[in-house]
C-alpha cells in the first residue's frame, strides 16, 4: 500500500513544503494538497517547490476541477511540471464543491469532467486534443512525457464514469464497507468498458489521527480533530440526496442518514478542525470515516482496507498533531502496510 499526505496549502507556502519532504524522508510517496482558489494558496506555484525540494514524492490536487482554469491552461502546468521534474504529478479531479461555490458557480457536471478527463490527459501526455473544434497539440513536449488522471467520485453514476475512464479512483472517507461496495462498482464498471479492473488505483483519503491509548479521553480528542471531514463530506452526500431521493437503492442508507441533521455549512471553516457546522456528525461517523486511535488500530483498518483492493491511503492532516502523524505512520504504520 503507498501513503499520501493530503494538505490545505495555508500560507507560509515554507510550511507546506516542509511538512511534504518530512512525510518524503517518512515513506511517504504522494503530496497532495486541496485546490480552491479563493480559499488557499495556488497548489501549483507551490507544487513546483515541493518537488524541487524532494526526490520522489508524486504531487497533486485532491481534487482539482474543470471549471476553474481552462483545460489547456491544467494540462500545461502538469506538463511543465513533469518536464522539469520527471512525470511526478498526478491529476486528481473531481465536481469542484469548494473551488466552484465559493466563487458563486455551481459544480461541474460529470459530462464535463469526462471532457476535460480525456483533454487534460491527452494533452499533457504530448497528443492532440480537441478544444471545441479546434484541435491543439503542444509543440514543445517530451517524447516521455504521460499523466495519470484520477477521479473523486460518491453516486453511482460517477463511479460508473470513475471505472470506465478514469487512471484512478479517489474515494473521500475510510468505511470499509462503503470502501468494498464502491470499489466494486468502479470494477465492475471498468470490466464492462473492456478495461483490466487492476488498472484503475484505489485511493482512500481520509483524517488520521494518531493516539498514544484508546482512552476515552484520548479517542474524543482525535474525534474532534476530524469532526470537520464529515461535514465536507456531507455536502457531497446532500448533492446525492438532492439527486437521488432520501431513500434511494442507488445510494446507500450507510452514506445519507448521517446528514438529517444537517442545516449548512459556511466554506470559510472548510476543511478545518474548528469548523462550526459540523456538530451535526455524530462520534460513529468520525470513526468509520477516519482513522483514529493508536497506531496498532490504524494498522489494522488500513490492512482491512488494503484487503478490500485499496492501493493507497492519503491522510488529511487538517488537524493539531501534523507533525506527530507525519512521524508515527513513518515510524509504525507505513513499515507495517509496505
Amino acid at each position: 500500500m503507498d501513503f499520501g499526505l493530503v494538505l490545505q496549502t495555508d500560507p507560509p507556502a515554507g510550511q507546506v513544503i516542509s511538512l511534504m519532504k518530512r512525510a518524503e524522508r517518512g515513506g511517504f510517496r504522494y503530496g497532495w494538497t486541496f485546490d480552491s482558489a479563493v480559499l488557499w494558496q495556488e497548489p501549483f506555484v507551490i507544487y513546483s517547490q515541493i518537488l524541487a525540494n524532494t526526490d520522489r514524492l508524486i504531487v497533486g490536487p485532491m481534487v482539482t476541477n474543470p471549471g476553474t482554469r481552462t483545460w489547456e491552461v491544467t494540462a500545461s502546468t502538469f506538463a511543465t511540471l513533469n518536464d522539469m521534474f520527471g512525470n511526478r504529478t498526478v491529476c486528481g479531479i473531481g465536481r469542484g464543491d469548494s473551488a466552484m461555490r465559493v466563487a458563486g458557480r455551481t459544480p461541474n457536471t460529470l459530462a464535463r469532467i469526462s471532457e476535460a478527463m480525456k483533454v487534460i490527459r491527452a494533452l499533457a501526455s504530448g497528443e492532440e486534443a480537441d478544444l471545441g473544434g479546434t484541435t491543439i497539440r503542444f509543440p514543445w513536449i517530451g517524447p516521455d512525457a504521460g499523466l495519470p488522471v484520477w477521479m473523486a467520485a460518491y453516486g453511482p453514476k460517477a463511479l460508473k464514469m470513475a471505472g470506465e475512464e478514469a487512471d484512478g479512483f479517489i474515494l473521500q472517507l475510510a468505511d470499509p464497507y462503503l470502501t468494498e461496495s464502491m470499489v466494486k462498482a468502479v470494477r465492475d464498471a471498468a470490466a464492462a468498458a473492456g478495461r483490466d479492473p487492476s488498472s484503475v488505483t484505489i485511493c482512500v483519503a481520509a483524517p488520521a489521527y494518531l493516539t498514544e491509548d484508546d482512552s476515552p479521553a484520548a479517542l474524543a480528542h482525535a474525534r474532534e480533530q476530524c469532526r470537520w471531514f464529515g461535514g465536507m463530506v456531507g455536502n457531497h452526500v446532500a448533492d446525492l440526496v438532492a439527486k437521488y431521493g432520501e431513500h434511494s437503492d442507488l445510494v446507500p442508507e450507510a452514506l445519507t442518514e448521517y446528514i438529517k441533521a444537517r442545516e449548512g455549512y459556511d466554506y470559510s471553516h472548510h476543511g478545518r478542525a474548528d469548523n462550526p457546522d459540523t456538530a451535526f456528525v455524530p462520534d460513529d461517523i468520525v470513526d468509520r470515516f477516519c482513522v483514529i486511535g493508536t497506531a496498532q488500530q490504524h494498522i489494522a483498518k488500513l490492512k482491512e482496507l488494503k484487503r478490500l483492493g485499496v492501493d493507497q491511503f492519503a491522510l488529511y492532516a487538517m488537524h493539531d498533531a501534523r507533525e506527530g502523524v507525519i512521524d508515527g505512520y513513518g515510524a509504525t504504520v507505513i513499515p507495517a502496510l509496505s
